[in-house]
């Protein structure tokens, strides 16, 4: 299963990107239609929410992460973990936090189906 953390990563960052925040179309493409997530605030949040937050916003935060690493549950399904940060323009890094996402993978390929994020020490 390791083979697939390329590419599950190359996605999972791809939503941090701000040109893929911008398109609901590819957001919906990614984000499974029984989408859920408990942010780092511990508020929970559908994918409607998501999919309207993220196409919505003006400007957008830089995502640092890294750690990434994945493991298989079962027959097309990976829980990638992983570290992120907010940069600030002056390059600060604020934000530290833990992340989980379970992606899975459907027809029209791997899509996530559920993310949480954990405010890190």
């Amino acid at each position: 299963m390791s083979s697939v953390l390329p590419e599950i990563q190359a996605l999972e960052v791809e939503l941090h990107h701000p040109g893929v925040r911008c398109s609901r179309q590819r957001l919906e493409q990614l984000l499974h239609p029984d989408f859920h997530e408990v942010g780092r605030s511990g508020r929970s949040y559908n994918r409607e929410t998501v999919v309207r937050f993220l196409a919505t916003q003006a400007a957008q935060v830089v995502v640092a992460s890294d750690s990434f690493a994945v493991a298989e549950l079962g027959p097309g399904i990976a829980l990638l973990t992983y570290r992120s940060a907010h940069v600030q323009p002056e390059g600060n890094w604020v934000h530290h936090t833990l992340r989980a996402s379970l992606w899975l993978r459907t027809a029209v390929g791997w899509q996530l189906r559920y993310h949480q994020g954990t405010a890190a020490a």
